[in-house]
């Protein structure tokens, strides 16, 4: 063939002498002579093996709806920041200034005593707002739930949201008054208020049937399901009224108060 013509002087001759081979059948007649047998060897070619990798999209259970992102709480609000942060930074500023130009050390000695004057009561009043500051919880809100709350959500509920998201002073925990009556702290039935249920943040969701729900995440160790199963009512009579109260449990003792506003997104629209 021409192609082993082509690449001869690649290959190594092997030539076999002659050597007669048994027949299984005897010839009917006599069997010309062998010919040589030629082996021809030669470096075999090499084989690049190419893999094909075909990308496939991920099956999903749940389709992504704009509808349940999550809002971020970038907004800003004077209810969000502390006061006794504020205050202890601009007594301990005017304080340290004020030390400062009174011993020459930097310009200014004659408002050294101005700023020793009331840099020395705003630090004092700024210690005391951070020792009685308590910090608002997080509050995670959807999208959905956003638009639902101008004209679904009740005016209680509206309150209960932005009294909880900013900084207070002087009280113990957050809904401290509501919880006191809804547990009924020391009193016969109630629960002792080292067991008293602690808010750790709230929800902005809407119910399957549209209804704008304000979700209230508590965490109480020493509490079951069934302590907050029968004060439902209670919470529904005092976060009222327009609302309906449903309880569930959470993880890592962890217990949701969802009160859902009746009040229907075709109705708030008529």
């Amino acid at each position: 063939m021409s192609i082993g013509a082509a690449t001869v002087h690649h290959h190594h001759h092997l030539c076999i002498p002659n050597r007669w081979y048994p027949s299984l059948h005897p010839p009917s007649s006599p069997l010309p002579p062998p010919r040589p047998l030629l082996l021809t060897r030669s470096n075999p070619k090499s084989h690049s093996l190419k893999l094909t990798f075909v990308t496939r999209a991920a099956d999903s259970t749940t389709q992504p709806s704009s509808a349940k992102t999550l809002v971020p709480d970038d907004e800003f609000s004077l209810a969000k920041v502390s006061f006794g942060v504020v205050g202890l930074g601009v007594g301990v500023s005017l304080l340290s200034y004020g030390f400062g130009a009174y011993f020459n050390v930097c310009p200014g000695s004659e408002w050294s005593a101005l700023m020793l004057t009331y840099g020395f009561p705003l630090a004092i009043i700024g210690m005391a707002l951070k020792y009685a500051e308590l910090k608002p919880v997080p509050c995670l809100t959807y999208s959905d739930a956003q638009t639902l709350r101008e004209t679904c959500a009740t005016p209680i509920l509206k309150q209960v949201r932005n009294d909880v998201t900013r900084f207070r002073y002087g009280d113990e925990q957050h809904l401290d008054e509501a919880l006191k009556r809804i547990f009924q702290y020391g009193l016969g039935g109630g629960i002792p208020r080292r067991n008293a249920p602690t808010l750790q943040m709230i929800r902005e969701e809407v119910t399957e049937d549209g209804k704008y729900c304000l979700v209230l995440v508590f965490e109480a160790k020493a509490l079951e399901l069934s302590v907050f199963e029968q004060r439902q009512a209670k919470f529904a009579s005092f976060f009222g009224p327009g609302i309906t109260a449903e309880v569930g449990k959470g993880e890592n003792d962890l217990y949701e108060v969802r009160l859902i506003s009746n009040t229907n997104s075709t109705a708030s629209t008529i």
